[in-house]
């Protein structure tokens, strides 16, 4: 079995994680769900020898596992920095700048205590990713972002939009 095969089944398994994130409402259980997504994600990006964004996924498992203890405007401002620092060194045109800048609105989401502001910022990252994903031809982390920012959509529309609280997992 190719690489791209394997890379292709690891996304399967983090769409699962990336899921179930969205039946939580506390900040805690969906930031440990992409936690685990995260790292199924950067062996993917590893296995397709796309390494900025498999080093900024690394990152990424490591401050959604950080931002579980820890909402620091300054552990933000770490993170985001390491990011800039990891796609300059590993840089590859465009797909580089997407996947940076993806993971900049993700770690100023992880990092924010309110879940409402947490899902628009993810949303937003998501996007950038989405486009990533695109142009580096993983039709399966295409189809995670996909249904990873239509998932966060309806979460936030059922939490900040509609009038009637949902029931959460959690309660």
């Amino acid at each position: 079995m190719s690489f791209f095969y394997i890379s292709q089944m690891l996304i399967v398994a983090a769409i699962f994680f990336d899921l179930i994130s969205f039946y939580f409402k506390g900040r805690g259980s969906i930031v440990a769900c992409l936690f685990c997504s995260g790292v199924l994600v950067a062996t993917h990006f590893a296995l397709l020898e796309q390494w900025t964004a498999a080093t900024l996924m690394v990152l990424a498992t490591f401050r959604y596992l950080t931002s579980v203890f820890s909402t620091s405007p300054k552990l933000m401002f770490w993170f985001c920095g390491l990011s800039i620092l990891a796609a300059a060194y590993t840089y590859a045109g465009l797909v580089s700048i997407l996947s940076c800048s993806g993971a900049i609105f993700q770690t100023m989401a992880a990092f924010k205590k309110e879940g409402e502001r947490l899902r628009q910022l993810m949303m937003v990252g998501a996007a950038c990713w989405i486009l990533n994903n695109y142009l580096v031809h993983s039709p399966a982390a295409v189809a995670m972002e996909i249904l990873f920012f239509v998932s966060n959509l309806a979460a936030y529309y059922h939490d900040y939009m509609r009038k009637k609280p949902r029931q959460s997992w959690e309660q």
